[in-house]
């Protein structure tokens, strides 16, 4: 009974650090993940479910494996009895080779004629290998078996005959984790203006020149889609505040920070805010305006003050803890508040 209860808590622990986890390792059911197909030829964003499809080709393929996967990991298609699907592979070591072998491979492409003759192999015999459950890899082998020409290509050929195949026959799958650098990454080489051409390393510069550190509340203006915004919160960790200003009525969007699967803790601290509520000339109050001409007066008048305005930001504070979902709209007593003390950054 006493090891029962013992591991009912450790695994209740292991559920609230992992629910508390910004960054967790493993992809779990809800969370965004970015997929990198065959090396950077494609990259798509996908929120995992059981139902969830990704299409590759003129192939719908399900989701569902890559639930509980740790990031980092590689999926190939493969053909089972039930169809196609994605299936992990784990990294197999290479025996290292000398450095000081010599290639003196002779061979060259120059008496190769391409007249769609050189394959022997049908395309109705490879489809039905893949009916039979022949895997991408048994393909490939087959067709590199049946090449007339391959023998004769340079090894470098070889090479490119071979990755060629693979994305074709044997397409593979990078489950990667969406943090600011992946993001921006993805997006300036398919979406390149809708986050302003940013680069990584003019973001890592943006955030590094305004000083961005834990605890600090931070004013920015994004107009990037979220891009700044989450890359800022992602930097605070949950320990400060991100108010999103804009001129006009409506805020600019900043769908893109669902991408960064942030918690609870965090996205209740990004809020938005007009230009023109943080820049109202605040009344001054009557006690303000009269001034005392004794000096000890002035001294315990100042501590009074002091004193209320820690306690009036110690309980903003603690209403701020109640803030809404990322890109909500900040509450009167936090822009009061950033009105009094202004911003860190």
């Amino acid at each position: 009974m006493e090891h029962s209860k013992e591991d009912q808590a450790k695994s209740e622990n292991q559920k609230i650090n992992k629910a508390q986890d910004p960054n967790p390792r493993f992809a779990s059911e809800g969370c965004s993940v970015l997929l990198d197909v065959n090396d950077g030829d494609r990259l798509v964003f996908a929120r995992l479910s059981g139902g969830a499809i990704f299409k590759i080709g003129n192939t719908n393929y399900s989701l569902k494996p890559l639930i509980g996967a740790p990031f980092g990991s590689l999926f190939q298609v493969e053909t089972g009895e039930d169809g196609s699907f994605l299936s992990r592979i784990l990294p197999v070591k290479k025996e290292s080779t000398s450095v000081n072998v010599v290639d003196d491979d002779a061979r060259d492409n120059r008496e190769l004629i391409d007249d769609n003759e050189s394959q022997n192999l049908t395309c109705e015999e490879i489809e039905a290998m893949r009916r039979e459950g022949a895997k991408g890899d048994e393909i490939i082998e087959a067709l590199i078996a049946n090449s007339k020409t391959f023998d004769k290509k340079f090894q470098l050929s070889q090479e490119k005959y071979k990755l060629k195949k693979q994305k074709k026959y044997a397409p593979k799958v990078l489950l990667r984790r969406p943090f600011a650098r992946s993001i921006c990454e993805a997006y300036f080489k398919k979406y390149p203006a809708r986050i302003g051409f940013i680069r990584v390393d003019a973001l890592s510069l943006l955030l590094t020149m305004a000083n961005v550190t834990a605890y600090s509340d931070v004013l920015v203006v994004d107009m990037v889609g979220g891009l700044v915004t989450g890359a800022v919160a992602e930097r605070l960790g949950g320990t400060g505040y991100v108010c999103n200003t804009y001129k006009g009525d409506s805020p600019s969007s900043v769908d893109m920070v669902k991408m960064f699967n942030f918690t609870d803790k965090i996205r209740e601290r990004i809020v938005h805010s007009s230009i023109n509520e943080l820049s109202s000339a605040k009344a001054a109050s009557p006690e303000e305006n009269n001034q005392d001409s004794s000096a000890s007066d002035m001294v315990e008048d100042v501590s009074v003050t002091a004193e209320a305005r820690v306690d009036d930001v110690a309980v903003r504070e603690s209403k701020l803890t109640k803030a809404p979902q990322p890109g909500a709209k900040a509450s009167k007593e936090a822009v009061e508040m950033w009105k009094e003390n202004g911003f860190s950054r």
